[in-house]
């Protein structure tokens, strides 16, 4: 079964920045593609590459001696991540998601979790659609099951749903529901740095487990700790329904500190 994102992916007529070419080849990230290119080890049809220059279909391009080529099958993947993996790309983390998950196609994180929260994390080789769910201005939801300190009260419930002053900004209005004494429910529209780690601890509260259940239509659902699967055709044509009215483009009604914090740590 197709679909539009899909089938834009694999449309590779248009030329592409030689840095996005690397990184969509799996050799490296964007920001070590342009290291590469600065230090004269990127050739193009036999040429020392230039900083910011396109490749168009069918030009050459080695790094060192290796000719490369971009990917072609899209890739996403549900992961569910346990506490103590590390969502980065550097190669120096021992406890890295890329070290951890070894997929033999490079594939990188949508949103980040922090080293001591755990839950769905999505992983692709699509830049459009990292770009697309995590914009907050798209206000794609991301939902999460939280275990605190104390007892959970009407006021903080109200106080949490309403906004918490966090950062340089108040939180957007969410929803919050109670699950038992010391758990709840809460979905959020932004990505701000540490965010629900940082509105708990405001209200004096302080988060003891944080397991991300849900991102959009993709959920954790019978996926076990520290095991991933390639999304379905039902999945990722129900996620090209939800991204088709998306951009993604900086911008929008985010704040300064949202753009900053686009990652998306909780």
């Amino acid at each position: 079964m197709s679909n539009r994102i899909r089938e834009e992916f694999i449309q590779k007529k248009e030329p592409v920045r030689l840095n996005k070419y690397l990184s969509e080849a799996g050799v490296c990230s964007r920001r070590e593609a342009d290291r590469l290119i600065e230090t004269g080890k990127v050739s193009v049809d036999g040429k020392r590459a230039g900083m910011g220059m396109k490749i168009y279909p069918g030009q050459t391009v080695k790094v060192g001696n290796k000719t490369v080529s971009r990917q072609d099958e899209m890739i996403v993947l549900a992961v569910n991540k346990p506490k103590g993996i590390v969502c980065t790309e550097e190669r120096r983390e021992r406890d890295s998601i890329v070290r951890f998950l070894n997929y033999p196609v490079r594939v990188t994180y949508i949103g980040r979790l922090d080293k001591d929260s755990r839950g769905l994390l999505l992983m692709t080789n699509n830049g459009d659609i990292i770009n697309k769910i995590m914009r907050a201005a798209n206000y794609h939801e991301k939902e999460y099951k939280v275990t605190v300190d104390h007892e959970i009260t009407e006021d903080f419930l109200k106080k949490m749903s309403r906004g918490v002053a966090i950062l340089d900004t108040v939180t957007r209005p969410c929803k919050v529901e109670k699950l038992g004494k010391y758990t709840f429910k809460i979905i959020l529209t932004q990505g701000l740095n540490r965010q629900i780690r940082r509105m708990c601890e405001a209200l004096g509260y302080e988060v003891k487990d944080l397991l991300r259940v849900r991102v959009m239509n993709i959920t954790l659902d019978g996926l076990k700790e520290g095991k991933y699967r390639k999304l379905t055709d039902r999945e990722l044509n129900e996620l090209d329904q939800l991204l088709e009215q998306s951009s993604s483009l900086p911008g929008g009604r985010e704040s300064r500190q949202e753009r900053k914090d686009g990652a998306g740590k909780k």
